[in-house]
């Protein structure tokens, strides 16, 4: 299906078409209600029903302005169901469930996670790291603004990453946390605790194109007056960055993307090989802060 009932003077030669499970919205991940403009894999522009930015449009959503080199579609994600031997449906409250699974944590199965995973003890417990015996895996809370667990990360003994059945996913939110000055966003638990080893504020994603909507409140409640974007050394990893920065852009003061070093794969392998705080804030200092592309009638006009 296509429309062209939008006119932008950036884009107002181009066709607007709905997104699918194939081609979901480069904004906020989902596969219905939004729409896209452009090379259907390296849109121009979206149309976005649930994450907002300055310009509306009417009914259809708010306009965001991609870059070439921004979010390209991601790969159609496979889902398998395990058997009920390994994932079950219990109706408790997801609350309760992560709070039960934190208490059943024994300090020395802990400490031998953390040393597997390169990172602290401490860290993983301000993240409220779990163990559920029903699932048998570790447990971490995927919170909303308010702190309200939204869902729970599994992580399997062989690195399989997993989630309970009935939740939805959320931020991984660490307790203690004042990040009015400076806040990191990261993919993943794991990552979010090596940054907050390094002495950072930091909150994690489930994955590089999730939590849009999430962090877009997050901002907005805390303020920061720097974001960091922590994207992966992948090419998904840095066009997901790219996208949540073009978003995140519109609500926070400073927005930079980091990437770790040479062929060092996400935030975890970059402490694990050696990063100290200092290496990180040089990095800060070195990327550009993106700023929110606004392109008026008279420039087009004078672009022509």
């Amino acid at each position: 299906m296509t429309s062209n009932i939008y006119k932008h003077p950036r884009i107002s030669r181009e066709i607007w078409h709905r997104v699918s499970k194939r081609r979901p919205c480069p904004i906020c991940g989902k596969p219905d209600w939004c729409l896209f403009a452009g090379d259907p894999t390296s849109p121009n522009a979206a149309i976005c029903q649930r994450v907002q930015s300055p310009k509306r449009c009417g009914e259809a959503g708010w306009l965001h302005i991609l870059r070439h080199d921004g979010p390209a579609w991601s790969p159609r994600v496979r889902r398998i169901e395990l058997s009920a031997a390994h994932i079950t449906t219990p109706a408790l409250n997801l609350d309760t469930l992560a709070a039960d699974c934190t208490a059943a944590v024994r300090s020395d199965v802990l400490e031998r996670l953390a040393v597997t995973l390169g990172v602290s003890v401490e860290s993983l417990r301000r993240l409220g790291v779990g163990w559920s015996a029903q699932h048998r895996a570790w447990t971490f809370p995927m919170k909303n603004v308010a702190g309200n667990v939204l869902g729970i990360r599994l992580r399997l003994s062989n690195g399989k990453k997993l989630s309970v059945k009935g939740g939805k996913e959320g931020l991984f939110v660490p307790e203690g946390i004042d990040a009015h000055s400076l806040l990191l966003v990261c993919e993943g638990p794991t990552d979010t605790a090596a940054m907050l080893d390094l002495g950072f504020f930091a909150v994690g994603r489930p994955s590089c194109t999730v939590g849009v909507k999430l962090l877009v409140e997050l901002v907005m409640k805390w303020k920061p007056a720097n974001v960091i974007i922590v994207a992966d050394g992948d090419l998904p990893g840095r066009r997901g960055a790219e996208a949540l920065a073009s978003v995140l852009c519109a609500y926070a003061r400073s927005v930079r993307i980091i990437t770790p070093p040479f062929s060092v794969k996400d935030a975890r392998q970059w402490k694990l090989n050696g990063a100290t705080p200092s290496d990180v804030q040089a990095a800060i200092d070195a990327a550009p802060i993106r700023k929110l592309g606004i392109v008026t009638r008279k420039a087009v006009a004078h672009a022509r």
